[in-house]
This record gives structure tokens, C-alpha cells and sequence, in this order.
């Protein structure tokens, strides 16, 4: 894995395009879609992309530290999850989250409109108050490239 140097915003922006371009059609749309809802949802948060092997990961952080991350989108080509850093301590009554690592939970994603429902609105707001360092009230956050693997898993289905 290769560490990148800080971007400027438009290069940073161009760079994750061409990130999100080597996805099937329909997972690109997905991708940016839901990308756009948890902007919308966490404005003030800086966006962390990692372009790894096995994923690309945007992830959400009150600072630039990864370890303040709160959500993070994880694309890779069977699909797109949204991984909450700290879901394992999180309440979820309607069951929703899946994985069973000591710290990060996840939901699949099959339309940005999953994050629409109340119960994953619920995860959400649930995953914000329990930040040690909390989200700016007013501004935008940053988009931050931290890294890209050279080699990574195809990003595109087998057309088997």
C-alpha cells in the first residue's frame, strides 16, 4: 500500500472519480448515491478514501484521524455496505446489523434509500453521539485521499 500525499480538494475529487469509474454502472450509481445521503447527513465530517485491495473505503471522521472515523461506505464488487466503526456497542432492535468482529458492524446497501428507514436513521444518530470528538456544528468537511494499494481485487462482477 502506498501512502498519498495530501491533495488539493479538485484533484482529490477527480482521483475518487476515477476510483468510483472502475465499479460496474449500477454499483457507481449506488456508490455515489449513497455517498451523497451520508454527506448530506454528516456535513461537517472529513471523507478518508482508501483505495485498498480488497476495497474502496470512504470513510467519515470528525477529524483526519481514521481512528475517529464514525461510518464508513466500503465498495468492493459483490456489493456496498456502510460499516459503523464502533457498531458492535451500538443498539440495534430491529437486527439490522450484521458481522461479528469485536468493534465494526455493517448493513448492506441495495439502494441509497435504506438509509431513508427509521431503524438505520436510528444506527446513524446512534453511531454520531458516541463520538469522543464531535462533529463540527458548521462548516465542510475535507475530502482526504489517504491511500491506494497497487494491486487490488477487480472491481467489476465476473461476467461468469
Amino acid at each position: 500500500m502506498t501512502a498519498v500525499r495530501m491533495t488539493t480538494p479538485t484533484s482529490a475529487e477527480r482521483q475518487l472519480r476515477a476510483f468510483i469509474a472502475r465499479f460496474d454502472s449500477e454499483d457507481q450509481k449506488l456508490i455515489r448515491a449513497v455517498r451523497r445521503a451520508v454527506r448530506k447527513a454528516l456535513p461537517t465530517a472529513n471523507e478518508l478514501v482508501w483505495d485498498n485491495y480488497n476495497f474502496l473505503v470512504i470513510g467519515y471522521s470528525s477529524t483526519e484521524r481514521p481512528s475517529d472515523a464514525i461510518l464508513s461506505i466500503a465498495a468492493r464488487a459483490n456489493g456496498v455496505g456502510l460499516c459503523f466503526i464502533r457498531g458492535a456497542g451500538l443498539p440495534d432492535p430491529a437486527k439490522l446489523l450484521r458481522g461479528s468482529g469485536n468493534q465494526t458492524r455493517f448493513i448492506r446497501l441495495e439502494s441509497a434509500a435504506v438509509l431513508q428507514r427509521p431503524p438505520v436513521k436510528a444506527l446513524v444518530a446512534a453511531a454520531i453521539s458516541r463520538v469522543e470528538t464531535p462533529l463540527r456544528p458548521r462548516g465542510r468537511g475535507k475530502l482526504i485521499i489517504r491511500s491506494v494499494s497497487k494491486k487490488q481485487r477487480p472491481r467489476r462482477r465476473s461476467s461468469r
